[in-house]
């Protein structure tokens, strides 16, 4: 319905991504039949020997590959799939390529809908915020985290917001461990079956000068049960401008954000570690010129 324009969805979108900066989407039109194959696939991975696993491993001048945190209790897979010339094919799991190849898609649709109605919100045109990207990229990542015996003390992924247009997330149906911040509380995401999370990130948070918020969430151990989450991020080209759009800035919303490329974004990210969200609060303009 979101995708058709309709003004009663576009308004609880608004309100969504004002209010809380997450929501989930049901009749997305993905069939039920190839979430799971993902589901299965991705579970037969993760139980390979670790010298299996290991064929896949991240080496340390990249973002791509099977690797594990110090920090935080999870192992992960990071892809990116789209578009294909930045594939790198050696960090495929042979048992997964098809069905990755088969849900990235189906996300990249999703998912330009889900921009082309951000930008009607924003009081833009339908495919305006999608050619400001350039290109829509699209990576892909898994969290696998493994029952914890102590799941008080340790967190399956650390507290942060995404440094990325939208984030869109299929959980398992029956165990909850994500949690996102809302008005200084944590509050836990209950999945619904067959829904998908979409968290607004960043970008979006930059373009329209504070008014929605990316989400800070985090994840949460569980002692009885592993727990997956199937993470794809869509993004802008490195070349990108960024900045907020000029009828967002008003006199009682003066400019928050300085303009920058967004592959200086993702690096300067990456040199922080995940801690709220201390990445994006680094380039807001009175942080910017030190006051």
């Amino acid at each position: 319905m979101i995708s058709n324009g309709n003004k009663e969805e576009l308004l609880k979108l608004d309100i969504a991504c004002k209010d809380w900066g997450f929501f989930q989407i049901v009749n997305h039109g993905m069939e039920r039949e190839l979430m799971q194959r993902l589901k299965d696939a991705v579970a037969e991975f993760f139980e390979f020997p670790i010298e299996e696993k290991n064929k896949y491993a991240m080496p340390p001048d990249d973002i791509q590959g099977y690797g594990h945190t110090s920090v935080d209790w999870s192992d992960h897979l990071v892809l990116i799939v789209h578009p294909t010339r930045f594939r790198k094919p050696q960090f495929w799991p042979e048992n997964l390529k098809d069905t990755i190849e088969e849900y990235s898609s189906e996300i990249q649709r999703i998912g330009e809908e889900l921009i082309n109605s951000l930008s009607l919100i924003l009081g833009l045109e339908k495919h305006v915020l999608v050619g400001l990207h350039k290109e829509v990229l699209q990576g892909f990542r898994v969290n696998y985290y493994p029952p914890c015996n102590t799941p008080e003390k340790v967190l399956g992924l650390s507290s942060h917001s995404d440094a990325r247009t939208i984030a869109i997330v299929m959980q398992d149906d029956n165990v909850t461990g994500s949690e996102i911040r809302y008005k200084g509380n944590w509050v836990p995401i209950t999945p619904i079956p067959g829904a998908l999370v979409v968290n607004v990130g960043d970008v979006i948070e930059i373009l329209s000068n504070g008014k929605y918020k990316s989400v800070e969430h985090r994840a949460m151990e569980n002692k009885n049960k592993r727990r997956t989450t199937y993470v794809s991020f869509l993004f802008p080209r490195d070349d990108a401008e960024i900045e907020p759009f000029d009828h967002m800035i008003v006199d009682e919303n003066p400019k928050m954000y300085k303009e920058i490329k967004y592959g200086e974004y993702l690096t300067h990210m990456r040199k922080r570690k995940l801690e709220g969200k201390t990445h994006i609060n680094a380039i807001k303009i009175n942080e910017w010129i030190g006051e």
